[in-house]
């Protein structure tokens, strides 16, 4: 007798609650959707990794409703074999082992999809990470990465950002270094107000001559980009705030400003 076959479906989160989507065209320069997390749906059950591989009931997951449902297909692999599976490969899904780049929830996903149904979850989901860090603001992105990825390793949910100082002692930059980069951020800027004073001086007599293309839109991007720099600097060297509270804070302020991000203050 055929074994019964079993439902496979993969629950997509945004971890961001929207802000990706809303912010990512203005600070990465591309469009991202949302900050995924995944979890495997079977016999009844989702399966996730966290602080370590977890199993709950469907629909009793902390993380809400998912953004998106993907069909993976159908398995026949009995639940107390699929268990004995997930037995055997806990001891690389601990909560030490988490790495929100390498080895994250997704790579789970991907890793058990693949045990039941033979394919692999999204490749625009297991990318996520590197198409970040790869964008102009990776850096500054970074520092908030860290953040979250010290949230999902206790096997916690991210909370949307509430732009205010948290009590956990968390940070990429100790406090002496706020005012390192402010002093860095100043000299700097002085030499880009000058050079663009003297471009323009001498820019007028030739501008009927030569036609140049400019990108308004890249222009605007960089000049975000450069506002969200300064302003976490400042933040920083205020020496109150850990540095994924101060990044966050700055883009807030500085979308704000050019009415990307209309929250309350």
């Amino acid at each position: 007798m055929a074994e019964e076959a079993h439902k496979v479906t993969l629950n997509v989160y945004d971890l961001s609650r929207g802000l990706a989507l809303q912010l990512s065209q203005s600070l990465l320069g591309k469009l991202i959707e949302g900050v995924w997390h995944t979890g495997i749906v079977v016999y009844g059950n989702e399966y996730f990794f966290g602080g370590g591989i977890q199993t709950l009931p469907v629909g009793n997951t902390p993380y809400g409703t998912p953004t998106r449902t993907i069909e993976l297909g159908e398995t026949h692999v009995p639940k107390d074999i699929f268990e004995m599976y997930l037995e055997e490969i806990s001891p690389r899904y601990t909560a030490e082992a988490y790495n929100l780049l390498t080895h994250n929830c997704n790579n789970f996903s991907n890793e058990v999809s693949q045990f039941l149904v033979g394919k692999e979850i999204p490749a625009y989901i297991l990318q996520l990470p590197t198409e970040v860090l790869n964008s102009p603001m990776g850096g500054l992105i970074m520092p908030m990465l860290q953040g979250l990825e010290t949230t999902l390793k206790s096997g916690a949910v991210p909370q949307v950002p509430q732009f205010r100082p948290q009590p956990q002692p968390f940070g990429a930059f100790g406090k002496d270094e706020g005012p390192k980069l402010e002093k860095a951020a100043k000299p700097e800027n002085a030499k880009t107000s000058a050079a663009t004073e003297k471009k323009l001086a001498v820019a007028q007599p030739t501008a009927s001559k030569e036609k140049v293309k400019v990108d308004p839109l890249g222009d605007a991007r960089t000049k975000i980009q450069e506002e969200i720099t300064r302003e976490f600097a400042a933040l920083m060297a205020q020496g109150t705030l850990r540095a994924s509270e101060a990044a966050a804070m700055a883009t807030k302020r500085v979308m704000q400003k050019y009415g990307h991000l209309n929250v309350a203050a």
